[in-house]
């Protein structure tokens, strides 16, 4: 008899001032210490405590300035003016962890292949196996600014770009197989150098010689992440993610999301259960309904319109305030904006063709707590909403934080237990890495190439 299946649960984290939703630093039960280790260990030991698979590190490589050409409504507002490094964030968590999983954010449009395949390996060894690299081509002008571009690459010519990044990255980290290391000290023998090779890559992005200098983890290598929305972004993921960040308007715009993509990841060559699609939720808990719903409208109340339309500026790399809020976008300038999963679900919320600014900011609801499902109740409640979501449209979530740490340490002590109970989530990890926890297999040397028809 067959284990029943297990919910997937992941920490939605940002190595800011603030949680994903921009309001949370407002908050007086706010951790004022973000730029300290102190903060990023705690949070890592209560999701640890609560047996989370993985905390996970979204990303930019710029100051939210596209709103009127400035930062100074960012960095007075707090709208994430802060963004450390997320990688060196993961190390600082995995010295207080042992079997939590460690994600982080990193661009394949502004860093190079080789670099990101000897950071991410190394952090993998460094952390015995745990960690996930979340694959971006990122988004706007201001991140091409801070790297000395122009402007920033059109859409699918990231994902083409990203592509062949990909390629070279995972073909790195096949350079050494896993019983190279010799270290013979008796002979002298320290490996073999016929299971180390080169990669001897050329293609029309990139060059890479190798062989990488780093060796194989215990997880063979990082478990890869994606959240890719748009159709190009969607055929990418199906083709390189091993776990999706979903964005479900609904349960039931879920379900279809959630069959179109394994059914992409099958037409793929690849098989949809070593595939696991968690879609983002925001979770507001009490012991009871009126103590949630209270600190709803506390939460709720801390966002200001400032925070929608920065944001909202950021990812779609437009500058609202150069337009009258009400005129509609025009078909080549939606074309253009740089998220195509964001503009596509706010055309689709609208019911209009070509939506406005405010329509960008009532649909989307960014910077808010509409901006995505939130669900808002005692644990009972939140455990009957996520186990209707978990039976036909994901296989976990990615649990989003309205305030941290408070979100975290009220969602372990209160639902965990309450999903534990229902045989829905686990007990204990199942094993070390992070791949056994999510019940991925151990990648063999060569795979990728394989499945997509490539001699090894």
């Amino acid at each position: 008899m067959s284990a029943p299946r297990q919910m997937t649960l992941i920490a939605f984290l940002q190595a800011q001032n603030c949680s994903n939703y921009v309001g949370s630093w407002r908050h007086p039960a706010a951790a004022p210490d973000f730029l300290a280790p102190d903060y990023y260990q705690r949070i890592a030991r209560t999701l640890e405590d609560g047996k989370f698979d993985m905390a996970f590190f979204d990303d930019r490589l710029a100051m939210p300035d596209i709103y009127g050409d400035d930062h100074r409504a960012t960095v007075e507002h707090g709208v994430r003016a802060v963004k450390l490094d997320p990688t060196v964030i993961l190390t600082v968590m995995a010295m207080a962890t042992s079997k939590l999983g460690l994600g982080a954010t990193y661009s394949t449009t502004y860093y190079e292949p080789y670099h990101v395949a000897r950071h991410f390996a190394t952090l993998d060894l460094m952390s015995r196996g745990r960690v996930a690299w979340n694959i971006v081509t990122s988004l706007n002008d201001s991140e091409a600014a801070n790297f000395g571009r122009d402007e920033h690459l059109e859409h699918d010519l990231r994902y083409d770009r990203a592509d062949e990044f990909m390629e070279v990255v995972t073909g790195l980290w096949d350079s050494w197989a896993d019983d190279a290391l010799v270290c013979d000290r008796a002979s002298g023998r320290f490996a073999v150098p016929e299971k180390v090779s080169r990669l001897d890559y050329s293609g029309r992005f990139f060059q890479s010689r190798g062989p990488l200098t780093v060796p194989r983890s215990r997880q063979g290598h990082p478990v890869l992440l994606q959240a890719g929305q748009s159709g190009r972004g969607r055929a990418f993921a199906a083709r390189w993610a091993e776990l999706v960040f979903a964005s479900y308007s609904n349960l039931e715009a879920g379900r279809k999301q959630y069959a179109d993509l394994k059914a992409s990841v099958a037409e793929a060559g690849r098989d949809p259960a070593q595939v696991k699609v968690a879609p983002a939720v925001k979770i507001v808990v009490g012991e009871t309904g009126s103590l949630a719903r209270e600190k709803y409208a506390l939460l709720d109340s801390l966002a200001r319109p400032v925070d929608g339309l920065t944001l909202l500026c950021e990812v779609l790399n437009v500058d609202f305030s150069k337009r009258p809020i009400d005129a509609p976008f025009t078909d080549a300038e939606l074309a253009a904006m740089s998220w195509h999963g964001l503009r596509d679900r706010v055309i689709a919320a609208s019911g209009k063709r070509n939506p406005s600014v405010q329509d960008f900011v009532e649909f989307s609801g960014r910077g808010t707590l509409r901006e995505g499902p939130t669900f808002v109740g005692t644990p009972k409640q939140i455990a009957d909403e996520m186990e209707a979501w978990f039976g036909s449209a994901c296989d976990g979530f990615v649990v989003s934080a309205p305030l941290v740490p408070g979100t975290y340490e009220d969602f372990v002590r209160l639902v965990v237990p309450e999903l534990q109970r229902r045989g829905l989530f686990r007990r204990e990890y199942a094993g070390d890495t992070l791949r056994e926890n999510l019940g991925l297999a151990r990648p063999a040397r060569g795979a990728w190439q394989r499945e997509r028809g490539v001699a090894a």
